[in-house]
């Protein structure tokens, strides 16, 4: 396999989606014109919207959104492999999707996942999250091939369920997305203990880019978007929560190498108890 100069976008989308469509656009063609073949952007790029109704209110079907057309368009043009690394896209039933969507350089559709694990929590003081309540989950585990790798599509709070990215490396990803919206409180204490555990137990690379900072609607988010080398060291990181493009140029072959150093996907035992 050939290297790959990757870029993920870091951002902080609000609640005007044209807005944030517009933003993301315009980092997306900056990371293009310095060579990233691989775009990846954040959980919730079009929008960040804790209000139920007003996200209700926002959302379009997948195939009436205007930022499915406009990010299909800007892959095409730019001939670039693009994850969009979540929309907020309303289901068949009504309920909001958390949907990651691959666009090949030529524009088209490669590949959907949409999020399985929904992040239900109480952090304390008064920081609640059901986003089950608007929300259907996927079910679903997806890998694809992009810019000559194969990816392994999760989102955020998947970071927490090991088992998916076994799965997925099994199958034959080495590279793992997790575009994420991590909160400031899970972000200081988990995000990259969480990031790096996962690259280490599948030998894959890891890339997450973030949403970050103070939001319109009030959420507080992590930033410090990272890029995970397959032995779990940082190849890349931000150190803030602003909105920033972060590169990385990596060899997916990198990642064999390290499964063959420690073959633990290939070690398990059946198990009896407790």
């Amino acid at each position: 396999m050939s290297k790959i100069k990757l870029a993920l976008i870091q951002m902080r989308s609000g609640i005007d989606s044209a807005r944030n469509i517009d933003d993301a656009s315009a980092m997306i063609r900056e990371a293009a014109a310095e060579g990233a073949r691989l775009i990846v952007t954040p959980e919730t790029t079009n929008i960040v919207q804790r209000d139920r109704a007003a996200l209700q209110e926002a959302l379009n079907a997948p195939d009436e959104a205007p930022s499915m057309v406009r990010f299909a368009d800007l892959a095409d043009e730019l001939g670039i492999d693009l994850v969009i690394g979540s929309l907020a896209l309303r289901a068949d039933d009504g309920r909001a999707v958390n949907r990651q969507v691959v666009f090949g350089p030529d524009g088209a559709v490669k590949a959907t996942y949409d999020k399985i694990h929904m992040f239900d929590v109480q952090l304390g003081a008064g920081e609640v999250y059901r986003e089950s309540d608007q929300y259907a989950p996927g079910s679903e585990a997806k890998i694809v091939e992009a810019a000559g790798a194969t990816l392994g599509l999760t989102i955020c709070y998947d970071v927490r369920f090991p088992h998916l990215y076994r799965r997925l490396a099994k199958a034959g990803a080495t590279v793992m997305t997790v575009p994420s919206a991590f909160t400031k409180v899970t972000g200081r204490a988990h995000w990259e203990i969480l990031l790096r555990a996962r690259a280490i137990e599948t030998g894959s690379f890891v890339l997450a880019p973030a949403q970050g900072g103070l939001h319109e609607d009030g959420r507080k988010t992590w930033g410090r978007s990272m890029v995970i080398g397959p032995w779990g060291e940082v190849i890349a990181g931000s150190h803030h929560d602003e909105p920033e493009i972060l590169y990385a140029t990596i060899d997916p072959d990198d990642a064999l190498k390290a499964r063959e150093r420690i073959p633990s996907l290939q070690g398990d035992r059946e198990i009896t108890g407790p």
